[in-house]
């Protein structure tokens, strides 16, 4: 298939890059480890040289390596250069031309496309000179995995662990291989994350979404060349790339957010954990404690999904409408009733009560139902997930309609 750089610099997260070569073999990929000084403190080179089978790069200064000059002439060969994990230290020396070492040399003199997955702790992530550094880069078309948030290695809590190896496998796929997605042009809203609904001036009644799984399709439905809308509700994790974001609190806001938006949309993904219910006044000012009871009363929201299908059935090109499901128990049963009541052409269904899938994790477990019949996909990263999903989109909006005129 292609011949791939794995660029593996100093990081506890350089475990993790021995999972990234194993995937790109399994994708039929051929792979030459490029490994720092400081890589090497974290993982030993004949780990990656006994799984891809060629000599692993350590020194520039390895005798007879200049016979060749070998980063010219491996520059030349690759279709990718995938540097994951990369600190805050090599991405700084890729962005101001700083060739000490094999690694940043092969950066100067390949004209592949660039992968980098960052991964560092949480404030070095957020400080200024790391975040100019990683606009310079994606100025000069560098493409990124973003870091992921959790336990990082030095006892924080935050954004900044190395993204998963089957998520870091999937973004090289894509940038070896565009493909030329029906998406393309197409316009697709995306509703992601929770709502709030305000009981006074410092209470809400939420629920525990991150966001993770919207975000996601929207990442997804963006790399696919579809113009994205992202309706996002109250999240701690940064928004992707998308060609909108409308930010909402309440299930209001979003019930208002998603009808707008989706009046000339092709596909509408409702992938946000809207609240069934509000409080029907929520009180100006904080509520005072007493030792009495206290009682909350509250009404339905509108349902947006519901409220979605009944609107496609007025329109002469109804969008794609894909809905979830988050159940405890009875699963298929469950979704397939919601999938006919709501007019909805997908349901994506998953159990909140199984190990790592739902809500706040970074994987899922889902079926997706759909007019002919049920997809199991086991527990694998969201971003697997949503791949899978617009696969099914894409087949859909395939069936109904051409593809729609480009410039």
């Amino acid at each position: 298939m292609a011949l791939i750089a794995l660029g593996v610099t100093g990081g506890v997260g350089a475990y993790k890059a021995v999972e990234v070569c194993r995937g790109l073999q399994k994708r039929g990929h051929d792979v030459v480890a490029v490994m720092t000084r400081a890589a090497t403190r974290f993982v030993g080179p004949i780990t990656f040289e006994a799984i891809t089978r060629r000599p692993v790069i350590t020194s520039q200064w390895k005798p007879g390596a200049n016979a060749d000059i070998e980063h010219i002439a491996i520059g030349d060969q690759i279709a990718l250069l995938l540097v994951a994990p990369c600190t805050a230290n090599v991405i700084g020396k890729f962005a101001n031309g700083i060739a000490d070492d094999f690694l940043t040399s092969l950066y100067l003199a390949t004209r592949a496309p660039v992968l980098i997955a960052p991964a560092m702790n949480t404030n070095m992530l957020g400080h200024e000179a790391v975040q100019r550094n990683l606009q310079t880069l994606a100025a000069r078309g560098v493409r990124f995995v973003e870091p992921g948030e959790g336990y990082l290695a030095c006892g924080w809590i935050g954004k900044g662990r190395l993204a998963e190896p089957d998520e870091v496998v999937a973004a090289a796929e894509r940038m070896l291989k565009p493909r030329d997605s029906v998406l393309r042009g197409r316009r697709v809203v995306v509703a992601a994350g929770p709502t709030y609904e305000d009981i006074d001036a410092v209470r809400y009644v939420g629920n525990r979404s991150s966001g993770r799984m919207g975000f996601a399709l929207a990442a997804a439905a963006h790399a696919r060349g579809a113009n994205v809308t992202l309706v996002a509700g109250p999240t701690a994790i940064e928004p992707p790339t998308a060609d909108t974001i409308v930010r909402v609190r309440s299930a209001a806001e979003m019930h208002a957010a998603v009808m707008r938006a989706s009046e000339h949309a092709d596909v509408v993904i409702m992938a946000a954990a809207v609240a069934d219910y509000t409080p029907v006044q929520a009180a100006a000012e904080k509520i005072a404690k007493s030792e009495a009871p206290m009682t909350l009363t509250l009404q339905r929201t509108s349902d947006i999904l519901a409220d979605l299908g009944r609107s496609a059935t007025r329109r002469a090109n109804p969008p794609v409408l894909v809905g979830f499901a988050a159940e405890t128990g009875d699963l298929i049963a469950k979704a397939r009733e919601k999938r006919a009541r709501k007019n909805a052409d997908l349901i994506v269904a998953n159990d909140v009560s199984e190990p790592g899938a739902g809500f706040d994790v970074p994987t899922n477990a889902v079926t997706i139902v759909g007019p002919e019949g049920e997809q199991t996909l086991p527990l694998q990263s969201k971003a697997r997930i949503a791949e899978a999903i617009l696969d099914r989109v894409e087949a859909l909006v395939q069936s109904r309609a051409p593809a729609p005129a480009r410039a």
